[in-house]
């Protein structure tokens, strides 16, 4: 069982930021695969854990992993939806 999470915000100024968060959570759900959004705008500390877990201190969301398992960012997330490999960019096979 997968558990994927999406660090994301639900407070951004950037249009470019909101566009890639939909993006990503409606691909799931077109792919009906389940997820939990974590939202990085509750608090410093969780920003600060979402960059941590990526090793980049100026990552922007969104941030996709499976469990603690780093899959990737947008544009790794967008390259796989190209190459139609989502379930092997999920690590779900």
């Amino acid at each position: 069982m997968s558990s994927i999470k999406i660090y994301y915000t639900s407070v951004s100024g950037s249009r470019e930021v909101k566009q890639r968060q939909e993006e990503v959570t409606r691909i799931l759900d077109i792919y009906k695969i389940k997820y939990e959004l974590i939202d990085i705008s509750v608090s410093l500390k969780v920003l600060q854990e979402m960059r941590m877990k990526v090793s980049t201190p100026k990552a922007l969301p969104p941030q996709i992993f499976n469990g603690q398992e780093y899959c990737g960012d947008f544009e790794m997330f967008h390259k796989a939806k190209e190459n139609k490999e989502i379930l092997k960019f999920l690590k779900m096979e």
